[in-house]
């Protein structure tokens, strides 16, 4: 049996899915917070260490790009990438789904 080197997609979405920084922070970019030390303060309970390993982990998986600008202080920025769109949208399905079971309406 051949071991795969690189994780399938769908066992790289599933560490992203699973993972609550990782979902935190891409709703945080989407909604409009772009900077580091913003995203630390926007989403409760992260740490600086974990922050930065879920942005270069979504950035290493395209959802997210990174964009540093040459200025002093040093600043960068995150975006969504059109993947990190698309996940978003299935995301807040995925939310809007939860919110319908909870309220006893089955599947909308």
């Amino acid at each position: 049996m051949t071991k795969i080197s690189e994780p399938s997609l769908y066992r790289r979405l599933e560490d992203v899915i699973g993972c609550k920084w990782s979902v935190s922070v891409l709703l945080a970019i989407e909604e409009g917070v772009t900077r580091p030390g913003a995203l630390e303060r926007r989403i409760e309970g992260i740490s600086t260490k974990v922050l930065s390993e879920r942005l270069r982990k979504l950035t290493r998986y395209n959802l997210l790009e990174r964009t540093a600008f040459p200025e002093v202080p040093p600043r960068t920025e995150y975006t969504l990438t059109p993947a990190g769109r698309e996940l978003v949208l299935i995301l807040d399905r995925i939310r809007r789904l939860d919110e319908s079971l909870r309220a006893g309406n089955g599947l909308p």
